[in-house]
C-alpha cells in the first residue's frame, strides 16, 4: 500500500469515527426527548437541559475527580430540568413553548454564574480543565482492519448511545409501558379511562427523558473536552428536536438522521483539517438543508402525537 492509499484510508477512518462520536450527544439527546414528546410533552427547554448535565458533569468531575460521578450528577442535573418542566406543564398547566424557553435562558446564565463563581475565572488565569473519558476497545473485534477501528475503538458512552436505539424501539414498542406511553401522546383520555395515572406518566417520561438528555451534555465535557466553555451546547438541543422531526418520531430513522448530520459534520471538519479550498460553510448548512427536506416530505404523512404540547384537562 503506497503512501497515499493510506493516507486517504487514514482519513475515512477518522471521518467514520468522528461521526460515531458526533452522533453520541445527538443520539442520546434525541432518545430521551422522543420519549418526552410520545408522553405528549414537548420539552423545548432541551438545549438548557444538554448545557445542564455539560456544566455539572464538568464541576462535579473537577471537584472530585471520578468521572462516574460527574456522569451520574448530569443524569440528576437532566432530571431535574425535566422535573421543572413536567411539573410546569402538566401540573400548572402552562405553555410550553414559554416554559421551554425560559428553561433555556436560565440553564444558560446559571451555567455562566456558577461557573465564575466555583472556578473564579479571568483575568490571565488559566482555565479549569479534566480527564476525560479513555476510548474503549472491544476485545477481538477492535482488531479487524478498518471496521475495527471505526466501530469498536469508542468511548463508553458511544457504544451505549448506540444500544440505546433498539431498547428505547423495544420499550416504545414492545412493552405495556410503551404503550400508554405512546397513547398518552395520542389519546390520554384513553389512558385515563383505563383508570391509569396521566399525570403520573407523564412525569416518568419527562423524568426519564430529561436524564438521558442530561447525560447527552455529559459527553460534552467528559467525552471530547477536558475544558467547559459557556453556552458549549451550541444548539444541540435544539438539534435533537429536528432530528426527531426529520426522523418522524421513529427511532431507526432518528438514528439515520443523526449519522447524516454528524457524518456531515464530521466531513467539513476533515476538509478545514486538511486544507481543502471549500466553503465549508456551506457543509455546515447541508444538515438543516436535509432537515427542511425530509420534514417537508413527510408532512402529509407525519408520526407526530396528536396531543403533543397540548396539556390534559379532565374536564374537558
Amino acid at each position: 500500500m503506497n503512501i497515499n492509499a493510506f493516507l486517504q484510508t487514514a482519513i475515512l477512518i477518522n471521518i467514520l469515527a468522528s461521526t460515531l462520536r458526533i452522533s453520541t450527544p445527538l443520539l442520546l439527546a434525541s432518545m430521551g426527548e422522543l420519549v418526552t414528546e410520545r408522553s405528549g410533552v414537548w420539552n423545548m427547554g432541551c438545549e438548557g437541559t444538554v448545557l445542564m448535565g455539560a456544566f455539572t458533569s464538568f464541576l462535579v468531575t473537577n471537584k472530585t475527580g471520578s468521572l462516574i460521578m460527574g456522569t451520574l450528577a448530569a443524569i440528576v442535573a437532566g432530571g431535574l430540568m425535566g422535573l421543572i418542566m413536567v411539573t410546569l406543564a402538566t401540573t400548572l398547566k402552562l405553555d410550553q413553548t414559554v416554559i421551554g424557553m425560559t428553561l433555556n435562558l436560565f440553564a444558560s446564565g446559571l451555567t455562566v454564574f456558577w461557573y465564575t463563581i466555583a472556578f473564579k475565572v479571568g483575568g490571565a488565569q488559566s482555565y479549569p480543565s479534566i480527564a476525560t473519558a479513555e476510548v474503549v476497545k472491544i476485545p477481538f473485534l477492535s482488531k479487524i482492519p478498518f471496521i475495527g477501528e471505526v466501530f469498536f475503538s469508542q468511548k463508553l458512552l458511544t457504544y451505549f448511545a448506540f444500544l440505546l436505539v433498539p431498547a428505547i424501539w423495544y420499550l416504545l414498542y414492545r412493552t405495556w409501558l410503551g404503550l400508554e406511553i405512546r397513547s398518552l401522546g395520542e389519546y390520554p383520555r384513553a389512558v385515563d379511562m383505563r383508570g391509569l395515572h396521566v399525570n403520573r406518566l407523564q412525569y416518568f417520561s419527562v423524568l426519564f427523558g430529561g436524564m438521558l438528555v442530561g447525560l447527552a451534555g455529559s459527553f460534552l465535557t467528559l467525552g471530547s473536552s477536558d475544558l467547559f466553555i459557556p453556552n458549549m451546547s451550541a444548539g444541540r438541543g435544539w438539534l435533537a428536536i429536528v432530528i426527531i422531526i426529520a426522523g418522524n418520531w421513529q427511532p431507526y430513522r432518528i438514528l439515520l438522521v443523526t449519522l447524516i448530520f454528524a457524518f456531515l459534520e464530521a466531513l467539513q471538519l476533515q476538509i478545514q483539517g486538511v486544507g481543502v479550498q471549500f466553503p465549508y460553510q456551506f457543509l455546515l448548512a447541508l444538515p438543516y438543508i436535509f432537515a427542511i427536506l425530509v420534514m417537508m416530505s413527510s408532512r402529509a404523512r407525519s408520526n407526530a402525537p396528536g396531543w403533543l404540547s397540548t396539556p390534559y384537562n379532565r374536564e374537558d
